[in-house]
């Protein structure tokens, strides 16, 4: 992963899963799954791009609906 376990979070259904899911989608690259890879990302983008992202995105962007890490995950899931 890119970034640290954030152990103080651990339990609270609240970090953003974003660069972990982004780092499985280099993994995919890396191994050639490029159209599995695509659909992630693309999937990440529009969740993003609809305002519907966990807590650190959220404070940033106005008229966001903010989400635990598990409805972010389902949230990039129904948008593949």
């Amino acid at each position: 992963a890119t970034h640290g376990t954030a152990p103080k979070y651990a339990g609270q259904d609240k970090v953003n899963p974003g660069s972990v899911i982004l780092s499985g989608v280099m993994m995919l690259e890396y191994l050639g799954w490029k159209e599995a890879a695509a659909l992630i990302t693309k999937a990440l983008e529009t969740t993003i791009l609809r305002k519907t992202v966990t807590y650190d995105f959220a404070r940033l962007m106005e008229g966001a609906k903010e989400l635990k890490c598990s409805e972010f995950a389902r949230a990039i899931v129904e948008n593949m």
